[in-house]
């Protein structure tokens, strides 16, 4: 039975949602899910605007057949060949024969490598600029090459001011409400916007500032994303946080403290400093266990907290697997811009700050305390001193 609504009068959403899957790319942990959006626009031509995942073709497919209303498809506009969204052009085509596929350069070269299926005299390859008309509603292309793959394009409707942003903009999480304003907080997914920006698109942050820009001279309605809520308020804040975001500059000033412990005293000390820090009135400061928390989340706390703090054990006369793991995944993501304090602890040979320093050090922009805190074994007055100085240090950041 389809399940559509419709954003205006001649564009309807089709997407679905997939609230039974674990694991998003088969990596990321996505406890309420995730939403599949895809878009038919009925005009003099019809169009979809992007498909869905095969997990939910069964459903994507009735939609679509729901929304056309009998009507042929014209036009298959492929934004994003990622498999979660174009895994259902050859179906499509195959229930359309009439449909012709519209896309740039790189998007037939990663259908051909997709698919085995004859193009011929079924395409229409754009440009930046260029323009599809439907008749009332004419498609502008947006190129955004790497947000985040080479051949990503948004589609601008002219008419109804509405951006097809692909994987821009877009939100873990399956869909409660589709609009963003049918909840009392506009933000309420918030936090799951800012972990699927900071894990999936982070690292390109050059490439969404370039399209941000392209943005700012578009007058936009609304902003429909591939993954996540319909934007139609909110839109300045929505393109203020992802200006925040891959300029790589701090939400807010923020304490988060990230620790690795074996046996509960680096844990310890950890906790300690969180403690002084609330008593030395520092506000929701957050303290996260490396080795329980999977990194998707600790990267968007990161991407949000403007001071963190990174404790950790040496292990077999290095790093803690889990703390060099956090490390690596940030150098993966371009993270920069951070002021950072280091604890170590190790009983007889301590390396693990040297190590974390060494990573976090060859970051851009990072201003990483002179001071490490060292413990050996365990926390002692010598080293409740330490940290101690090391909260006076923080404060003094924060407020700089």
């Amino acid at each position: 039975m389809q399940n559509t609504r419709n954003v205006t009068d001649s564009v309807i959403w089709v997407g679905a949602n997939d609230r039974r899957i674990g694991l998003f790319e088969n990596l990321f942990p996505v406890e309420k899910g995730v939403s599949y959006n895809s878009y038919v626009i009925l005009d003099e031509k019809t169009a979809v605007m992007d498909t869905a995942d095969a997990a939910v073709t069964l459903q994507f497919l009735d939609n679509v057949r729901g929304a056309l209303g009998g009507r042929e498809l014209d036009y298959i506009v492929v934004n994003h060949m990622e498999p979660d969204h174009c895994a259902n052009i050859e179906m499509l085509m195959r229930l359309y024969p009439g449909a012709k596929v519209v896309g740039n350069a790189k998007t037939f070269q990663f259908i051909r490598q997709f698919y085995e299926m004859d193009l011929e005299g079924r395409t229409v390859e754009v440009k930046e600029g260029d323009v599809l008309d439907l008749g009332y509603h004419k498609l502008q292309f947006v190129f955004a090459p790497m947000v985040h793959w080479p051949e990503v394009m948004m589609a601008y409707d002219q008419t109804e001011k509405l951006l097809f942003s692909a994987d821009a903009f877009g939100s873990f999480g399956a869909l409660d409400v589709l609009f963003n304003d049918e909840q009392d907080c506009p933000f309420a997914d918030l936090a799951e916007m800012r972990r699927y920006f900071s894990n999936i698109v982070g690292k390109y942050g050059p490439q969404v500032q370039a399209v941000l820009k392209k943005a700012a001279g578009l007058e936009i309605s609304a902003i429909c994303p591939l993954h996540g809520q319909i934007w139609r308020t909110d839109i300045a804040e929505v393109l203020k946080k992802h200006d925040q975001w891959s300029r790589y500059e701090a939400e807010e000033k923020a304490v988060a403290i990230f620790y690795a412990s074996m046996y509960g005293n680096t844990a310890e000390a950890a906790e300690t400093l969180a403690a002084m820090l609330a008593e030395a009135g520092v506000k929701n400061t957050v303290v996260y266990d490396v080795s329980r928390t999977h990194v998707s989340y600790l990267i968007s706390e990161i991407f949000r907290c403007s001071n963190i703090v990174l404790a950790a054990p040496t292990y077999n006369n290095g790093l803690y697997p889990t703390m060099l793991n956090l490390l690596e995944d940030m150098k993966a993501l371009n993270l920069q811009n951070r002021t950072v304090s280091i604890i170590e602890n190790g009983s007889w040979a301590p390396q693990s700050g040297k190590i974390m320093r060494e990573m976090v050090s060859s970051l851009k922009g990072m201003n990483v305390s002179e001071k490490t805190v060292t413990i050996k074994s365990s926390v002692k007055e010598e080293q409740r001193q330490a940290l101690k100085e090391l909260c006076t240090e923080i404060c003094a950041s924060l407020e700089a």
